[in-house]
């Protein structure tokens, strides 16, 4: 592990990881990723988060030149107060700049705004040869780099455009949808009202409900939304936390009885419909956030992310996937269904227009490996992908019918670093 505290130290990093025999180096941000994008066995993995400044805010036009190490929460609480907030955010703000960039990442508003390199105008990449390059959005090297997993170089700033808002608070509106079918079809029909969009579904439900789910959407809210004592400081950013959970809980605390019944409480207790609840961004984005290691709740086995999209006109195949979920009994609590907009540039970008449904499965869970290879099949069928940045079990022989672009990054990849300088557990992998 090399933590450089400058461009200089980032340079001679990469130099070192240059030198023949050895087993070249990774960029990694907070270490949000959920499977192997910033790990590298026998080679060097550089935390970037030493570079985390802030080096110019133009709050007239809303654009932010700053490091890559700097994370989306430390942006919230210095842009907020200006008006500004982050084009994108994922479900944690604990996430740097950097690998925002590296993973596309995407938001509940992908179908209004894209992922988030759509909003990165220009950034600086170390490459392979030791330069330092400025790329700008719209080349051949920028969109490699969004959605490259660090596989094209060491991001070291960028510059991004924001988001402008009058309040730190959102508006929100809930409803409940009785199945599968009725979600798509509300979502369909209304979700282009909605800056941000997402609904929670109980992939236990079977039968008549399979697919029940809790549907929440919103903006920002105006400031002649707030309630009077709420205008006193408008743009205040004060995200709560709950005590951390516990260093260790039993194996199978998570098991299909206990989610289960989660799932029939979260769905019961939601609202039928209801309309314009002020919350805070921090409730609205990033429930997690406020339990410091959460992840811990699935015991010492852990858990598998696993992310998938499907395009419109492949509904039949989403409803077959979660039908197959539903039937496995995958006792899954955190999962959730999107809609994607268009496709953003870059060449590994997840985000398609189409469907996304990302779930937690217990590492645990009885032959869960070839379950979810024959899920991939489905998805790959389907001229769907699986998410990169959550992936740590994808086989490489489905990766070129999902990304269609890979060979295009291949070459680049041979182009730029021809020795490999820039290698992760994750390229050897899918052999990228």
């Amino acid at each position: 592990m090399v933590r450089p505290r400058s461009y200089e130290e980032t340079v001679a990093a990469i130099q070192e990881c240059a030198v023949p025999g050895r087993r070249g180096g990774i960029a990694r941000g907070l270490g949000r990723a959920y499977g192997d994008a910033a790990q590298n066995a026998g080679g060097a993995v550089l935390d970037m988060t030493g570079l985390d400044q802030i080096h110019a805010i133009d709050a007239a036009n809303g654009t932010v030149l700053c490091d890559a190490g700097i994370s989306l929460h430390r942006l919230m609480e210095v842009l907020l107060p200006l008006g500004w907030f982050v084009p994108v955010t994922p479900g944690t703000r604990y996430v740097t700049v950097g690998g925002a960039i590296g993973a596309d990442i995407h938001g509940k508003n992908h179908h209004v705004s894209g992922s988030f390199s759509r909003h990165v105008l220009a950034l600086e990449l170390l490459t392979a040869d030791g330069e330092i390059r400025i790329v700008e959005r719209g080349t051949e090297l920028f969109d490699a780099t969004a959605g490259g997993m660090g596989l094209t170089g060491v991001i070291l700033t960028a510059t991004v455009q924001l988001q402008a808002v009058e309040t730190s608070l959102m508006s929100v509106d809930t409803e409940r949808a009785t199945d599968l079918d009725d979600l798509m079809a509300r979502l369909t029909a209304t979700d282009h009202r909605y800056r941000y969009s997402v609904a929670w579904i109980d992939l236990l439900a079977r039968g008549a409900t399979m697919g029940r789910s809790v549907l929440t959407r919103g903006d920002h809210a105006p400031l002649d939304a707030l309630p009077a004592r709420a205008r006193r400081a408008p743009l205040a950013f004060r995200p709560g936390q709950l005590p951390s959970a516990p260093s260790f809980l039993p194996e199978g605390l998570l098991g299909r009885t206990t989610v289960g019944l989660f799932n029939e409480l979260w769905y019961r207790k939601a609202p039928t419909s209801r309309v314009g609840e002020i919350q805070k961004l921090s409730t609205f984005f990033h429930p997690l956030d406020g339990v410091p290691h959460w992840n811990r709740i699935y015991g010492r086995s852990g858990f598998v992310q696993y992310q998938f999209v499907v395009g419109y006109g492949k509904e039949e195949a989403l409803r077959r996937i979660v039908q197959r979920i539903s039937d496995r009994r995958c006792p899954s609590f955190l999962a959730v269904l999107k809609r994607f907009g268009d496709a953003d540039p870059g060449w590994l970008s997840f985000p398609m227009p189409g469907w996304t449904l990302a779930l937690d499965i217990p590492a645990n869970l009885p032959e869960l490996g070839p379950f979810l290879d024959e899920l991939d099949e489905e998805v790959a069928a389907a001229d769907g992908r699986i998410y990169l940045a959550k992936d740590s079990r994808l086989r490489p022989e489905l990766l070129s019918a999902m990304y269609p672009r890979l060979e295009d990054f291949r070459s680049l990849r041979a182009r730029m670093d021809p020795n490999g300088v820039f290698r992760s557990d994750l390229s050897r992998r899918l052999r990228l």
